[in-house]
């Protein structure tokens, strides 16, 4: 497996993944969002021939990276399910028993609309809108931001799937998922790789980090 990117940051050492996580080595937790479990499912259901291995390689890329890190916690920064409970629900639930003393912890996102019960029967902890653990702030949405953190406390998020678009000869340019940070918050990747790209407006200030094939490259 490549090496993980170190960036120390707010006194912390955080590993970005070119898996589309960060692991924060003082808590050893995996810091993650949009993964949209389920939503394979929900696009064969209508119609739609998407097949399911997109949905087991994701929970394949999970479990390695809990693997390969030694995480104790998962922290995800909304949309870890995609809509109401389809057959995926039941695979994801075995993954879970598999991993029974992971402690996970979602920050709810707008895709995340599963009863309760449901939440309690997978062990996840749930917050609604945020989460604090100092020095960090945890959200989906960064537009909705973090209340009362506290001046020294940095935002993590995600919910627009970003993108940065790199230009090469000519005209020809690609886009890359990416994780971003400015001053004041991040913006995670999605970690489900059947999703789109949202492209970033960036600034000189700003630090980006492009995932290209199996890399986490420092674009500014």
């Amino acid at each position: 497996m490549p090496s993980p990117y170190k960036f120390s940051f707010k006194n912390e050492s955080l590993w970005l993944s070119h898996e589309r996580c960060i692991f924060w080595e003082n808590e050893k937790a995996l810091i993650l969002s949009d993964l949209h479990f389920g939503k394979t499912g929900h696009f064969r259901k209508s119609g739609i021939a998407v097949p399911q291995n997109v949905f087991k390689e994701d929970l394949q890329r999970l479990f390695s990276q809990v693997q390969f890190f030694k995480a104790t916690n998962l922290i995800i920064v909304g949309d870890l399910f995609h809509s109401y409970e389809n057959k995926e629900m039941d695979l994801f639930l075995k993954w879970r028993n598999d991993l029974s003393s992971l402690h996970i912890r979602l920050i709810k996102g707008n895709h995340d609309i599963l009863t309760r019960k449901f939440y309690e029967l997978a062990g996840i902890e749930v917050s609604d809108e945020q989460w604090l653990r100092s020095p960090f702030c945890f959200t989906h949405d960064i537009t909705l931001k973090c209340n009362d953190t506290g001046k020294d406390n940095f935002t993590f998020s995600g919910h627009i799937h970003p993108g940065i678009k790199i230009n090469g000869i000519g005209k020809q340019s690609l886009r890359f998922p990416c994780f971003y940070f400015s001053k004041d918050y991040s913006v995670l990747p999605a970690f489900s790789r059947f999703t789109g790209l949202t492209s970033l407006q960036t600034k000189p200030s700003d630090k980006v980090f492009a995932l290209i094939e199996n890399n986490v490259v420092e674009i500014q």
